[in-house]
């Protein structure tokens, strides 16, 4: 992007600043500046334009610290959601697997003519098939 010259009016003087930035960008910057200048002078009207502007400076910057650290500890949550997700393909599998027993252990029930038997976690499915499958090894001796 050019460099452009961009007249700003800041309280009661007026600057040239050069930058890379739109118009509606710069126009946006400088009516807060101006909004927390008026701010500052309404909260302590003994103040100068300078000292008014130090105080806005460390506003500004107090405010920057901030923003860095929340994005700090969003970067944080996205590297934890990045290896979160990284497991997603493991996880499906299991489910998929634990959804398979399931199926066999309501076919197994539905076989010995339990139909009205409610499976209330996939441990009983579990334990329904290792049954079956014990009977099934038994009869074969």
């Amino acid at each position: 992007m050019v460099q452009t010259r961009y007249k700003a009016k800041v309280g009661d003087q007026t600057y040239t600043i050069i930058g890379k930035e739109t118009k509606q960008h710069m126009d946006l910057v400088i009516k807060v500046v101006n909004e927390q200048l008026a701010e500052i002078h309404q909260l302590s009207q003994d103040i100068d334009q300078e000292q008014a502007a130090i105080l806005l400076a460390i506003n500004a910057i107090s405010d920057q610290v901030k923003k860095q650290a929340e994005i700090i500890t969003l970067q944080k949550k996205i590297t934890e959601l990045e290896k979160q997700v990284e497991h997603l393909p493991e996880l499906e599998n299991r489910v998929k697997k634990i959804e398979a027993v399931e199926a066999e252990a309501k076919e197994i029930l539905r076989k010995q003519g339990q139909t009205d038997v409610e499976l209330d976690n996939h441990v009983t499915a579990q334990q329904i098939v290792n049954e079956a499958h014990k009977k099934e090894i038994k009869k074969k001796r």
